[in-house]
């Protein structure tokens, strides 16, 4: 894969592309989608200097995808959430974790509509306050809606796009320096200190750079990966399908299926890191282990579609 980003204008797809880098979506309102080329990778790390053991991320593991699918070219927005609930009445938690200064607490009256920003979330801005559950009913209706084949990323599928075919085992997608996060990941930085009530700077050093937003940014306000896929890193921490064991069992899947269990999920696997995780989490071998209910503010998804 070449180095420079791929980028394209989308269209309204009768038939989806193949081409890697095309960009498309299914109706008007939906969300644009890029579509990304097979590729080989070494998912996981044995190395975590922060959390090892208690979140080992290994072992590492070559996984071979040998097909292309479409990925959402950013977070599924709030706009787009909204769409989903105005067509079809779905109600959503309105408790919601949100950071009180000190800890993330379970708060009423919040929610998607009011992920505590102290003023209600822009349409274009990722979706936030959402669970997994929530996913997979915007998942549902959006394939209905279609007639196409929408689903979470695997675990496997997350990282290779993260990753963007580049091959590379670099602590991070960008590199080995922390600090270089800004570019392309809307991490906790140094523009938390314009963060103003009911915000305050979260209890670690942030990230030495500022990407101009002290907490969530717009969807797609940083710079693409090389696929063409924004907000990988960052922004909002995104489910995937896979089950949450760890380590990696002896039985996971290498060629880009989920790891679903034998008997079932209590946990589902998040990735990605968010505008209010420490650096560490910003790793994308960190694997988030979640219940499918929970809502935080930090928190929402992005979509896949197979293609035919």
């Amino acid at each position: 894969m070449a180095a420079g980003v791929l980028c394209a204008t989308a269209t309204i797809a009768a038939d989806a592309p193949t081409k890697p880098g095309s960009v498309f979506k299914d109706c008007p309102t939906c969300p644009e989608l890029v579509v990304i080329p097979p590729g080989s990778f070494t998912q996981g790390r044995d190395g975590n200097d922060v959390m090892e053991p208690v979140r080992y991320e290994g072992p590492p593991h070559k996984v071979t995808i040998k097909y292309s699918f479409a990925v959402g070219k950013t977070e599924v927005t709030t706009g787009q959430f909204k769409e989903f609930v105005d067509a079809t009445g779905y109600v959503a938690n309105d408790v919601c974790n949100i950071w009180d200064g000190k800890r993330a607490e379970k708060t009423p009256n919040t929610g998607w509509r009011n992920p505590g920003y102290g003023r209600p979330p822009a349409d274009n801005e990722p979706g936030a306050c959402l669970s997994w559950d929530d996913a997979a009913a915007y998942i549902k209706w959006l394939s209905k809606k279609t007639g196409q084949t929408y689903r979470l990323l695997t675990e496997s599928e997350w990282e290779h796009v993260a990753r963007a075919g580049s091959g590379s085992t670099s602590l991070y997608t960008w590199g080995d320096k922390p600090d270089d996060a800004c570019k392309t990941a809307n991490v906790a930085d140094l523009a938390s200190k314009d963060l103003k009530p009911p915000f305050t700077p979260r209890p670690f050093p942030p990230a030495n750079c500022n990407d101009g937003y002290p907490f969530i940014a717009p969807a797609g306000a940083l710079k693409p990966n090389a696929f063409g896929v924004y907000d990988m890193i960052g922004s909002v921490w995104e489910w995937v399908q896979d089950c949450y064991v760890m380590p990696y069992p002896a039985n996971t899947p290498t060629d880009g299926s989920a790891y679903l269990g034998p008997d079932g999920c209590d946990r589902r696997v998040s990735k990605g890191g968010s505008w209010g995780s420490t650096i560490d989490r910003q790793i994308p071998t960190f694997r988030g282990r979640d219940p499918v209910t929970l809502t935080s503010q930090v928190f929402g998804f992005r979509i896949a579609r197979d293609l035919k």
